[in-house]
């Protein structure tokens, strides 16, 4: 059981309370701290003292003073008037993670909204009410407030939900589950779009889909080096003691790993070849780096994950301080390297299947015995290529652009949700580009039979030919390419 506001929340643990893996409550703990927060912004509310986002404007208008009476307006114009997002909706299961994450966020105490807006939001995610929210409109930086306020429009009884596969009027959604729209207070409209849950929701899931992929790329290369009968002496672990990034010699250990009491790697230990391309001998040193930087994304994102990003902060009955937590620097940096690193595994891949391509050391040109009148396995190297140079395309970091907004008040912007999407965007393509070089792989390794490879070889190539045939003779390759993909994606391939 995870407890909002007490535990440490993880990658993994966020990813399985959104998938309903684990139960996740609101304890007695996180209820006091949350009503006791509360306490102070009614205090504040009540005075006379100009505090932002409390009693006065926001952004430009900071310097107008709000009265009592119209707190509660203020706070609802604030998510209607921030509900401009444009585009394509994001994945339901972003939305999801989007309240998981911002309830955890406001049950550490500072954020000054009221135990029933929680509870709103919990009821939301326990009975899978989705709201649309569109992916684009974000400039992350006085947090996503364009996203978080699609998100949240709900509680109002306006925006839309996702019910099944449909979207509905969140006016329609509430009165079928019996509930009356809910009416903010003083500060609940600025703790509600305050914050970095768009961007952290897709770092999340990119970390969670580059994981696997980063254990996928040392299988893929693997197998391509199998079928190559290229050699296993780069990954020995004395090499990489004496360059011991974290990555690399993780890397290395998973390579000899996958080499392990392999019979066709036995059989040309002594040939006269004194080393393989690049793609293959430095898998450790290009995969690893790819490692290093999931890491450090990983570990910043999980600080963010447990921590408070809106504004103000609330710390005690005379002051609350309007500060920055909600800029997405932190974030966008992190993923605009962790695009780079992902981009990378796809670059290399295609390059490992171009080398099986090219007809040396035993293997027919084009992987096909019959070539001339077979084109072979020419043409989804052509796949490849192209979704390496999108990916290339897509890897100019956001967060190295800033255009000043709210009339200048916000002059410097982090653009950290754009590079949260592109991140995702590049590891659906290495997705893609892995799936084909596991295919190509698989051919290859065809003709060093009947030589056996390790134990976890073996299985990978079972589970791909009972999804792909030989190819003996030209066949349309777009089912076969595109039941590789589905593997990848649904995670089948036993990468440790």
């Amino acid at each position: 059981m995870f407890k909002y506001g007490i535990d440490t929340l993880t990658v993994n643990k966020a990813i399985a309370i959104a998938n309903g893996k684990l139960n996740a409550e609101l304890t007695d703990e996180a209820k006091a701290k949350v009503n006791e927060c509360r306490r102070k912004v009614d205090v504040i509310s009540d005075g006379s003292k100009a505090v932002y986002g409390i009693n006065t404007g926001f952004g430009p208008l900071c310097d107008v003073q709000i009265t009592p009476e119209e707190t509660g307006k203020l706070q609802e114009n604030l998510l209607i008037t921030h509900a401009v997002g444009v585009g394509n909706p994001i994945d339901k299961e972003i939305s999801k993670l989007m309240m998981i994450l911002k309830v955890h966020a406001l049950c550490q105490g500072f954020s000054g909204i009221r135990l029933e807006v929680i509870e709103r939001i919990l009821y939301f995610v326990e009975n899978n009410l989705l709201p649309v929210v569109p992916e684009q409109g974000s400039v992350g930086a006085s947090g996503d407030l364009a996203p978080l306020s699609h998100l949240f429009l709900p509680l109002l009884g306006e925006g839309d939900f996702w019910v099944d596969n449909k979207i509905i009027s969140a006016k329609e959604v509430l009165k079928n589950h019996k509930l009356k729209p809910i009416k903010l207070a003083a500060k609940e409209g600025l703790a509600l779009i305050n914050g970095t849950q768009f961007i952290l929701a897709h770092a999340i899931t990119g970390l969670d889909k580059m994981e696997y992929l980063l254990n996928l790329a040392d299988l893929a290369g693997a197998m391509s080096i199998e079928g190559y009968q290229g050699s296993a002496s780069p990954f020995k672990e004395q090499l990489h003691q004496i360059r011991p990034y974290k990555g690399n010699l993780e890397v290395a250990k998973h390579m000899r790993d996958l080499f392990q009491n392999s019979e066709n790697i036995a059989s040309h230990g002594s040939c006269s070849r004194v080393q393989d391309p690049y793609s293959m001998r430095c898998i450790p040193q290009v995969h690893g780096a790819s490692r290093n930087a999931y890491y450090h994304l990983n570990e910043l994102a999980e600080i963010e994950m447990n921590s408070v990003t809106d504004n103000p902060i609330v710390l005690s009955e005379t002051e609350a301080i309007s500060g920055g937590n909600f800029h997405g620097q932190p974030l966008a940096m992190a993923l605009d390297y962790g695009s780079l690193a992902a981009a990378e595994l796809g670059n290399i891949s295609d390059r490992r299947s171009y080398l099986l391509l090219e007809g040396k050391f035993g293997l027919p040109r084009l992987l096909t015995t019959g070539g001339g009148l077979n084109s072979g396995f020419m043409i989804p190297q052509y796949t490849t290529a192209a979704l390496v140079t999108e990916n290339k395309s897509l890897c100019f970091p956001p967060s190295a652009d800033s255009i000043p907004t709210s009339l200048g008040q916000e002059d410097h912007v982090s653009m950290g949700s754009i590079s949260g999407r592109k991140f995702n965007q590049i590891l659906g393509n290495v997705e893609k580009i892995l799936a084909i070089e596991l295919m190509y792989a698989a051919q290859a390794m065809e003709f060093r039979r009947p030589f056996k490879f390790s134990e976890i070889i073996e299985k990978n190539f079972a589970i791909i030919r009972k999804k792909v045939a030989k190819l003996e003779d030209d066949r349309i390759l777009k089912d076969d390419i595109n039941a590789m993909i589905e593997l990848v994606k649904n995670k089948e391939f036993i990468v440790n």
